[in-house]
């Protein structure tokens, strides 16, 4: 299954930016919250950023591909949301608004191709099927 790669990918993501979390707060001793560090702040909210998009947007891959849809879409819509996440990283972090921007573009887009292939490719007969 293609979509297993960019599972793997999407999850080294939030591994890293969970060791991101981690490795600020240690610096800065702070257990709860942000402790008013912008840096902390910025490294969660790029954490929980990707928490809020990459498990659905997988979901959405793996029974696109399940549904049939050809291999270069599956590729073409992972790599678009990977290339996303990683864009809004990069400008969170180095407080770029048109990375950011780009980097939601590309996840908007990525989400709403995987929705257009799943209706596209859904087994109608068996979601209207009775039996």
């Amino acid at each position: 299954m293609v979509s297993a790669l960019y599972a793997v990918l999407g999850a080294l993501l939030l591994i890293k930016f969970s060791f991101d979390v981690v490795r600020l707060r240690m610096l800065y001793r702070v257990s709860y919250g942000d402790g008013g560090f912008s840096e902390l702040q910025s490294a969660i909210r790029v954490h929980g950023n990707a928490v809020e998009y990459i498990p659905v947007a997988l979901i959405l891959l793996l029974f696109m591909e399940m549904n049939g849809a050809e291999t270069w879409m599956v590729h073409v819509c992972g790599l678009l949301l990977i290339a996303g996440r990683l864009m809004h990283y990069y400008g969170f972090h180095n407080r770029l608004f048109r990375w950011r921007r780009s980097g939601m573009s590309a996840t908007w887009s990525a989400l709403v191709l995987m929705v257009l292939a799943n209706l596209w490719y859904m087994p109608w007969e068996l979601v209207f099927s009775f039996h």
